[in-house]
């Protein structure tokens, strides 16, 4: 009999418990292609009819979002390719209550509609008690751009930004200031020069057509030598407002980063509005806050453009629970003692050993990352692997089944450096498990 025949239909493979159990997680017709696949593997002879249910499970992946867990284990705290700050337990907890039907413009008690996420609001103006009011949209570049739109777009009377020329910062993926706050329709005056600008050169530039003073924390690179930069304070008697970017999104002051500039510093010092980031030292989301004098938030808060600005329940949760829960995994991180991380890299490497791997304990240098704290070191200590395992440790079959999470380090020395700094202890048995697995399956050679 031709073993073709012998391949199971498709209602008997679909009835399989596993298979049945990966339709209810993924969606009937992403199995049944699966199902389909495995079973023209079988007629072409390369599997068994007795396998194609086993293939067709591991074909699967572990969730129906594309997105895989990995561990951050590069020593960069914030790292922007990984998703920058990951959440708190707290946090998460709040999402996945959020996910479904929630309070999110009703109130409860008075059965009528309410202000939205207001339980973020209130957690965000308790922790930066200098801030008249608050208002949250989906990014800080998103914030700034409603600022400038908002007090500056449209060809008004007043639409000039005035800032310096060593402030005009590019954020990433080629998005430059000076661009992005240009297609608001302000226009943008440029003071000073790259390394120095002084009050006298503000104070020169401010006129009847100035909106606003902006001043930008260059939170991702740092400027040293024969500088001079003018601060918030001082800025603040000139007689237009000052729009402080902070950029990093702490808070109040950091003694671990005391030169990272803070929201509430800033605004104590006379800003009229500090725009941060939430999904970066603050720990949280991607969101970005602003904060400051009732007056301009309430008007940056009703400007049409602000709708399509708007965050979305999940993250008013996670921004919620960051603000008032318990400390965040980078708040953590940057607390972490050197000592502590010696003695986690050293019992991870023991155990690594004793199965058969070439780990190794070793010092290293983190760093914060994500457009904060430029040129800070943050002594560290890594466990040292073979190079060969840092294919398997992404994308090795362990990972594409969803057995372990990929995990991500740096390479330094023809070796893969596993940098515990921005690896919660909590994680430490799921990171060995990892290079455990990612070795087995490489073999004997790994």
């Amino acid at each position: 009999m031709d073993s073709r025949r012998l391949v199971p239909r498709t209602d008997a493979l679909l009835a399989d418990p596993r298979l049945a159990a990966a339709a209810r997680r993924l969606g009937q017709a992403r199995v049944k292609a699966a199902v389909t696949a495995a079973q023209q593997q079988a007629r072409e002879g390369r599997i068994t009819p007795a396998q194609v249910a086993d293939v067709a499970v591991a074909a699967l992946p572990a969730q129906a979002a594309s997105l895989t867990p990995v561990l951050n284990a590069t020593g960069v705290l914030l790292h922007t390719n990984l998703g920058r700050a990951p959440l708190s337990a707290a946090a998460r907890d709040a999402v996945a209550a959020a996910a479904g039907c929630t309070d999110l413009e009703f109130d409860l008690a008075a059965g009528t509609r309410g202000r939205r996420g207001r339980g973020a609001l209130a957690a965000l103006a308790a922790a930066v008690p200098a801030a008249q009011a608050v208002h949250v949209v989906n990014n800080n570049a998103a914030a700034l751009v409603l600022a400038a739109t908002a007090l500056a777009g449209g060809g008004g009377a007043a639409s000039e930004i005035v800032v310096s020329r060593g402030e005009l910062i590019e954020i990433g993926d080629r998005f430059r200031l000076p661009e992005l706050l240009e297609s608001t329709g302000a226009r943008i005056r440029e003071v000073g020069t790259t390394n120095r600008t002084t009050l006298a050169d503000y104070a020169a530039a401010v006129g009847p057509a100035t909106a606003f003073v902006l001043k930008v924390h260059p939170s991702n690179y740092r400027i040293e030598g024969f500088t001079a930069s003018t601060g918030v304070a001082e800025l603040a008697g000139l007689p237009v407002p000052v729009i402080g970017d902070i950029g990093s999104g702490l808070l109040v002051p950091c003694p671990l980063l005391p030169d990272e500039p803070d929201a509430d510093t800033w605004l104590r010092a006379g800003a009229a509005l500090v725009t941060a980031s939430g999904d970066k030292l603050l720990g949280g989301p991607q969101a970005g806050l602003i904060l400051g004098r009732a007056d301009l938030v309430d008007r940056l808060a009703r400007h049409p453009l602000a709708r399509a600005l708007r965050v979305d329940k999940l993250t008013f949760a996670a921004l919620e629970a960051t603000l008032a829960g318990p400390p965040a995994p980078v708040a953590e991180a940057l607390a972490a003692s050197e000592t502590a991380l010696t003695d986690r890299a050293k019992r991870l490497a023991a155990r690594m050993c004793s199965a058969g791997i070439d780990a190794r304990a070793v010092p290293a240098q983190a760093a914060a990352g994500g457009g904060a704290a430029p040129g800070v070191v943050l002594p560290s200590a890594a466990v040292s692997l073979p190079q060969a395992l840092s294919a398997p440790l992404r994308n090795g079959d362990p990972v594409r089944h969803g057995v372990v999470p990929a995990v991500i380090g740096r390479t330094e020395g023809g070796r893969v450096l596993l940098d515990l700094r921005s690896v919660p202890p909590d994680d430490d048995d799921t990171l060995a498990a990892a290079v455990i697995a990612a070795a087995d399956a490489q073999g004997p050679a790994g």
